[in-house]
């Protein structure tokens, strides 16, 4: 009988030792469970001046949305899903941009977020030949897949004269929320400030980025004191001053940039415009989910002051400028 106990002892003790081992290769084995991701911060809004609507500071330029194969339509489809998952809204368009009107028209009636969506597309009048203008509309509404067109922009004030009673009329009839004027060119800045002060504008656009800063001599003051919302073209840089992020080259962020959350370039270009008192959406081009994440940081945290603003523009000027 002793012996037997011994024996069933010993069973015992090693049945368990083999399950503290399997329980320790379990533990070992066995994925952490990862930590709860901090919620993101909110998106800065501004409002439009006339009528006090709330847009996220950035928005989408679509000037390169005609995709060439499946893979490049997948990740627009993806940015302009994101877009307004995020809680922004501007989609910026024209007809003159290729199938770029088209193509937004069917992702968002396949993504099934045209409600959270602002599609702003424009018109011209070549030759002040109105007729013209009222098929390009008609045209953009069918291609976006929308009875009603959030903004209507005079692209680069080409019939100004003869869009504007056209305009002002579709929007009171309810198919056009907001009428505006837009240019990419300092040249026109003159003609803008003029029609900011005559018309009953709801939107400019214009271009500005830190190493175009014209229209801050004019444009911007005007739509600020009449009270216009801005849209900025062009805010990585353009014809006039070359793209942004090809002149800092490898080139480090300066350390001070942590003081308003600033993470790359992009963000540090992107802040600078938005911080602006009269911007009020600045729109980049991205056709990818990593450039879509990018610049919707430089809408979080903290904008940059008048001093800080200053201090960025001295050191562009001083490092990169010229």
């Amino acid at each position: 009988m002793t012996g037997r106990r011994d024996v069933i002892k010993a069973g015992l003790a090693i049945a368990g030792m083999q399950s503290m081992g399997a329980l320790a290769a379990q533990q070992k084995t066995a994925p952490k469970e990862e930590e709860p991701k901090k919620p993101l911060p909110p998106l800065a809004t501004k409002t439009i001046p006339s009528t006090g609507e709330r847009l996220a500071v950035i928005g989408v330029g679509t000037n390169n949305y005609s995709p060439v194969t499946a893979d490049e339509r997948a990740a627009r489809r993806e940015v302009l899903a994101g877009l307004t998952a995020a809680g922004a809204s501007v989609i910026d368009t024209a007809p003159a941009y290729r199938q770029s009107e088209e193509v937004i028209g069917e992702l968002l009636a396949d993504i099934g977020n045209r409600n959270q969506a602002f599609i702003a597309t424009k018109v011209t009048a070549d030759g002040d030949q109105l007729e013209r203008g009222v098929a390009m509309i008609d045209e953009s509404l069918r291609r976006l897949k929308t009875n009603v067109l959030d903004l209507v922009q005079i692209h680069s004030l080409n019939g100004v004269g003869v869009l504007f009673p056209h305009l002002f009329e579709r929007k009171k009839k309810g198919q056009i929320r907001y009428v505006g004027i837009t240019t990419s060119s300092s040249g026109q800045h003159d003609r803008m400030v003029e029609l900011i002060n005559s018309q009953a504008l709801d939107f400019i656009q214009v271009d500005y980025s830190l190493a175009n800063r014209a229209a801050a001599d004019k444009v911007l003051p005007a739509a600020l004191n009449k009270r216009v919302a801005v849209l900025v073209n062009l805010p990585f840089g353009g014809r006039r001053d070359g793209n942004l992020f090809s002149r800092v080259g490898n080139a480090g962020l300066p350390d001070w940039v942590d003081e308003i959350g600033v993470g790359s370039w992009g963000q540090f270009f992107l802040k600078y415009v938005v911080s602006h008192p009269a911007v009020t959406v600045a729109i980049p081009g991205m056709t990818k989910p990593s450039h879509l994440e990018d610049n919707l940081a430089a809408a979080r945290g903290r904008m940059p002051d008048a001093s800080m603003r200053a201090r960025m523009e001295k050191y562009w000027d001083q490092n990169f400028g010229g």
